[in-house]
């Protein structure tokens, strides 16, 4: 219990992090923010796969694992789907997107929706931190904690400039940057003690999280890291960050 309350921590102070770390950068470049949000879709896809997906097919009991496993995968997947259609994609009010209006949006509304978008993505990024737990694994549960981790950092690193831009005062951006964190911890909690409570629901689960995760890789970090002509550095990046936690998950396996 004590390890899995630290991870907890950690994977939502990695977005405190990224906050503290977007403060010094006012106006990072396309490049940059595309290789590093590149670099944690491969983290966090390595992850999905060999932290949750995998698992879910050794877990699972019965004549049907497979079955189970792309049941929740695509569950998953939809029920992000859902979250997405009910708030605003993130590029929409990020303002990297759009490259006649290089400076972030004005509309402080505008920029809390955006902030509301991450905090909701982050809740299922937590629950696939919890749901991990329950293998007993845990080091694919710190493979999978770990990818997150690392994504959250240029997470938190896109948030601050839009709502400092918005006029929100520096105290209440790290506030609300800080929020954004704790949700997640939450969502590690709430997962950790639904597996706990039933083992038998843990292939679904697992699979159920892996699905939410490669939902926002495919949705919102490769299309937009793909959007300002660095295709190829965001695709060798990502590649990259995938072989990275390989190695990882390998050693610690």
């Amino acid at each position: 219990m004590l390890i899995v309350l630290w991870t907890a921590l950690g994977v939502g102070g990695a977005t405190a992090v990224g906050a503290l770390i977007g403060f010094l950068f006012k106006n990072p470049s396309h490049k940059f923010n595309d290789v590093i949000l590149s670099f944690a879709a491969g983290i966090m896809l390595c992850a999905a796969v060999m932290g949750l997906i995998v698992p879910s097919l050794e877990y699972g009991s019965g004549g049907w694992p497979v079955l189970i496993t792309v049941v929740g995968i695509f569950i998953g997947a939809v029920v992000l789907y859902l979250i997405d259609k009910c708030v605003p994609h993130l590029h929409k009010f990020s303002g990297i997107g759009e490259e006649k209006h290089p400076n972030r949006s004005k509309n402080a509304s505008k920029v809390l929706l955006f902030v509301l978008a991450i905090a909701i993505h982050n809740f299922p990024e937590g629950i696939a931190t919890g749901v991990s737990f329950g293998t007993g694994n845990t080091a694919d549960a710190l493979t999978v904690a770990g990818g997150i981790a690392l994504q959250n950092i240029p997470e938190g690193m896109v948030i601050i400039a839009p709502m400092v831009a918005a006029g929100i005062s520096k105290k209440r951006t790290l506030f609300i940057a800080l929020m954004t964190g704790v949700v997640e911890i939450i969502g590690t909690f709430i997962g950790y003690f639904a597996v706990s409570v039933s083992t038998i629901i843990l292939p679904f689960a697992l699979a159920f999280a892996g699905g939410t995760m490669l939902y926002i890789i495919s949705d919102e970090m490769i299309p937009e890291t793909h959007a300002h002509g660095n295709e190829r550095a965001s695709t060798f990046t990502l590649l990259i960050g995938f072989c990275v936690m390989l190695a990882v998950d390998f050693f610690l396996g």
